[in-house]
């Protein structure tokens, strides 16, 4: 399981926020931290809307995004930082520029964004370094999902998908965790879920649903400034998801079989029960359902399981009530 914490614009365009984040997250189990790479020029114009008008210093969408921009060195120290600490690092594209930004930084793998899956520009150029690619379906449709695939497919990369819904925060039946089943069947790769809950458990139940990879959005705080803070999980929150997700992924992941019990069979003698009289029963007394308990331990006496062998039988001998009730008393 490959699990990615998201930090996305919660470090407000502050370069030694954005380094807190990393040292914040040292220590919760996950794998990667994920920035994205804003180009403002590159990927935005003065027509885009905002998403949210939650900004009191940005005007536009586009200064938002311009406020969001980091050096080239700057990310490098990012990634430097995140490497250190064991963390890989990955930022999501969402420009031809920042593609080129990543490359220099010599990335490991991408990560797209759901609004990427139509950009066929961007993918194929992408796809054409032959690096892993984590596709998240968002607002794509099956068809758009299909064109995607199959624009790159010709280039031999590693994909991935992740359901996601484009919703922040997202609530329950908001989350299509069914889908993850379908993506699997479908499209025959790995799946895996990226949340925008806020919650630990979509994860979790997406990791028994089978998900291979889990992405959501981290901030110090919920009641933090910005767009993505509600529907991001906190810090202290990360750990117990990580420790969930693996424990469950890890068990999933383990061969077991019901096709023998041997494993059990000290345990077994202790907990499993042998047939006992309940009553003072006199010689010749012919047993019925109604003389007979069961009582711990097994092996003492006929296994519980057997008592219908037993009925109709004649007893040999006089018994008091809880003695154990063998083969040797039978006529």
């Amino acid at each position: 399981m490959f699990i990615i914490a998201e930090i996305a614009q919660a470090h407000e365009g502050s370069l030694g926020i954005a380094h807190s984040y990393i040292d914040a997250l040292v220590g919760t189990g996950v794998d990667a931290v994920k920035f994205q790479t804003h180009i403002a020029e590159a990927e935005s114009s003065s027509f885009e809307p905002f998403r949210v008008k939650f900004s009191y210093e940005d005007k536009t969408r586009f200064d938002y995004w311009k406020r969001m921009e980091f050096t080239l060195e700057e990310w490098a120290g990012l990634k430097t930082h995140c490497e250190e600490k064991g963390m890989e690092f990955i930022s999501s594209p969402f420009s031809l520029a920042a593609v080129d930004l990543l490359e220099k930084l010599e990335v490991k793998k991408y990560k797209l964004g759901s609004g990427e899956v139509s950009n066929l520009l961007m993918l194929e150029k992408i796809a054409s370094t032959g690096k892993d690619i984590i596709l998240s379906s968002g607002m794509s449709s099956y068809a758009e999902l299909d064109m995607a695939i199959n624009s790159i497919a010709p280039f031999g990369n590693k994909v991935s998908l992740l359901q996601c819904t484009t919703a922040y925060p997202t609530v329950s039946g908001q989350w299509g965790l069914s889908l993850i089943p379908q993506l699997k069947e479908r499209y025959k790769l790995p799946v895996g879920f990226s949340d925008h809950s806020g919650e630990i458990h979509p994860c979790i139940a997406a990791t028994a649903l089978g998900a291979e990879i889990l992405e959501f959005h981290v901030v110090f705080d919920k009641r933090m400034f910005g767009p993505d803070a509600r529907a991001s999980l906190e810090i202290n929150q990360v750990v117990s998801l990580v420790k969930s997700c693996r424990e469950i992924f890890n068990d999933l992941n383990t061969v077991q079989s019901k096709e023998s019990s041997e494993a059990f069979s000290s345990l077994k003698k202790i907990f499993e029960k042998s047939l006992s009289v309940n009553q003072f029963l006199p010689a010749g007394h012919t047993l019925s359902a109604s003389d007979l308990d069961a009582k711990k331990p097994a092996g003492y006496g006929i296994d519980a399981r057997d008592y219908k062998r037993v009925i109709g039988r004649k007893l040999n001998k006089d018994m008091e009530a809880n003695d154990f009730l063998n083969a040797s008393d039978l006529d």
